[in-house]
């Protein structure tokens, strides 16, 4: 809450970059036709699709992609299978816009002025515009031009218009609304027999000659990567940190000649009670400022200030904490309540203090006038921030003399380590992703020395740890086939999960087997050595106890009571069930929730016609030669991410 009265310049510009990002931003890359490239600059082989007279090029896909990586939109370790569909909604989208313009759509000059206004209200104080160049340094603050922008916001403003359009005339009948509530609302109990890999794989046996023969079928397919062998000079910082020292004399040289960082304006320590008066209607004001004369009076009366801000202040950022704001400056707060904060003396208390947040009551705990702060007060800071530099440095001009070192004599990696007493680290065989000695796994180093020759020394590179490190290139082993020994363990596992995988099958088809002959779940599971277990009563948008999300049993939804069914795979388990009981939706509720229901199923239906004609727009427009999809550029790309 003490945000909401400080000066509102900071919180305009985050909102301003925030509403930029989300608004403006993700729109430039996925609709601003021809956005980063061109037919010309680029080559058809870099055009993904072509709708009329645009394009959708491989950058701006690459741009899109790189975006929501950024944002987290999608885990990393998704990308590959993210890819298509991002394509395929990039290509969605313009052919959207494209027949958005075709049925004549249009966005006015006093349409786009007004969607303006209501992204940037900033930019319109008191009605009256602040002008291009106020309206550029905005755009440019996330690298775009009006123009740009402008494009962008009109094709966002044509789809919602299609869409509009597209979704007019939803109608959900009183049946519907009453389906879905019982579709919702009823519920099961099942109970269920897991089979779990985990507890079967001792059953699995893969013998010698199983190992071998399986080798031997597939000789071709194991191969020992290319490894590498190296070593490494090592500049650590916990070490070079250990052996530097800061005069006291040159702290106080620093000091002095940074004497005017360390000036610190007139401050005040505060605390307050907040009673808030925004969004409360007029009739209650007077209230509200008769109980802060009253907290007043208790305060001047001896009452514990910390006590009554705990249990009346409306300021979530400071109530908690008894009022207490800490020490603040002249331009941190609104005037009113600046003006009140500056005019206390310690321990004084203020009168009913307004502003347009509501009604203060104001303490100064502490005043401190403008000034230098004392070197005894800023020592430590100092000696840490001149240590830090000093290191820094000292690390930066270690690892330049090692590689100097290894650059003359590559030979002598360990000797130069003695003469600069840092540490020597030696590597053999390294390969993609293997654990490197002293490091661990380093994807920097392996980038940085796979495309060494050998005697050849690698750039400085950062490694976990905070530790600088020069590699030079001892030796290249080339890739070449496996023995059996070699990649034993790997056969085994193979064979294992292959035997495993099986033998969990046959066992779920025999106990389904089993269980639909005498519907004893149970003693099924009893006579197989399998778990069984029996659940409470749960719906569609809740969870099967032990066994996970009920989007995994439709089936026990649609199914009578005593039927059996499965398998069912969750992860990595296989579930044989039984439906015991059915309980249909309670009608007396459904009333209550109706209206609700509408709106839901009117979404529900909504979604479902966009994305029909959203599919059906873009294949008549492919069947018309107005979008051209270059099925080999999109396979390539699809299979670049799925390579990396």
């Amino acid at each position: 809450m003490f945000d909401l009265f400080r000066s509102r310049a900071k919180a305009v510009r985050y909102l301003l970059g925030a509403l930029l990002m989300v608004v403006a931003i993700s729109m430039v890359i996925t609709l601003i036709p021809g956005f980063g490239t061109s037919v010309t600059e680029s080559g058809s082989d870099q055009i993904v699709a072509e709708i009329g007279d645009e394009v959708l090029s491989t950058l701006e896909l690459q741009q899109s992609l790189q975006m929501q990586l950024r944002g987290r939109t999608i885990p990393p370790q998704l990308t590959a299978v993210y890819v298509p569909q991002l394509i395929d909604q990039m290509i969605t989208e313009r052919a959207m816009a494209y027949e958005a313009r075709r049925l004549g759509f249009r966005v006015s000059e006093g349409d786009l002025a007004e969607t303006i206004e209501s992204i940037f209200p900033q930019l319109f104080e008191g009605g009256k515009f602040a002008g291009t160049a106020a309206y550029s340094a905005v755009l440019a603050q996330n690298n775009m031009t009006i123009p740009q922008f402008e494009e962008n916001l009109r094709s966002q403003m044509l789809l919602n218009k299609l869409r509009t359009m597209v979704l007019e005339g939803i109608v959900v009948a009183p049946a519907e609304v009453e389906r879905e509530y019982r579709r919702v609302n009823e519920r099961v109990k099942i109970e269920h027999i897991s089979l779990d890999p985990a507890k079967l794989q001792p059953q699995v046996k893969v013998s010698p000659e199983e190992i071998q023969a399986h080798f031997n079928q597939h000789r071709s397919s194991f191969r020992i990567a290319e490894k590498r062998s190296f070593e490494m000079l090592i500049v650590d910082e916990a070490a070079v940190t250990a052996s530097v020292t800061v005069p006291e004399a040159e702290l106080r040289r620093a000091y002095e000649l940074n004497k005017e960082t360390y000036r610190t304006p007139e401050r005040v320590k505060v605390r307050h009670i907040l009673l808030k008066t925004t969004d409360r209607p007029k009739e209650e004001i007077l209230a509200i400022r008769a109980k802060a004369e009253g907290l007043l009076k208790q305060l001047r009366g001896g009452a514990d200030f910390a006590e009554l801000a705990k249990k009346n202040s409306e300021d979530p950022g400071s109530g908690a904490k008894g009022g207490d704001l800490d020490w603040i400056v002249r331009g941190q707060t609104v005037k009113a309540f600046e003006d009140t904060a500056f005019s206390l003396k310690p321990g004084q208390l203020s009168d009913v203090v307004t502003t347009e947040y509501g009604f203060h009551i104001l303490q100064v705990l502490d005043r401190q006038q403008a000034g230098v702060r004392p070197f005894q007060e800023v020592r430590v800071q100092l000696a840490d921030e001149r240590k830090r530099q000093l290191v820094y440095d000292k690390m930066q001009t270690l690892s330049d003399q090692a590689r100097l070192a290894l650059n003359k004599d590559p030979k002598g990696a360990e000797a130069a380590a003695r003469t600069l007493g840092i540490q020597y680290v030696k590597a053999e065989k390294v390969g993609p992703g293997d654990p490197i000695p002293v490091i661990g796994s380093s994807s920097e180093l392996m980038d940085a020395i796979s495309p060494l020759r050998k005697d050849e020394v690698a750039p400085i590179v950062q490694v976990q740890g905070n530790r600088l490190m020069v590699a030079v290139l001892n030796e290249i082993h080339p890739a070449r086939p496996a023995e059996l020994a070699e990649v034993e363990s790997q056969v085994r596992e193979k064979l294992v999960a292959e035997k495993l995988a099986k033998l969990v099958d046959e066992k779920a088809q025999e106990a389904l087997r089993k269980a639909k002959a005498s519907g004893d779940l149970k003693k099924v599971a009893q006579a197989m050595g399998l778990e069984w277990k029996a659940t409470g009563e749960f719906g569609r948008a809740g969870a099967a106890e032990g066994l996970g999300s009920a989007a995994y049993l439709e089936e026990a939804f649609t199914a009578n009571a005593g039927h059996v069914f499965g398998p069912v795979r969750v992860n990595d388990k296989q579930f044989i069930c039984k439906v015991t009981a059915k309980t249909p939706a309670d009608m007396t509720l459904f009333a209550a929730q109706r209206d609700d229901l509408v709106q839901q199923v009117k979404r529900q239906k909504a979604r479902e016609r966009l994305e029909l004609f959203q599919e059906g727009l873009k294949n008549r427009l492919i069947q018309d030669g107005k979008v051209k999809v270059h099925q080999d550029v999109v396979n390539r790309i699809i299979a670049s991410y799925r390579s990396a």
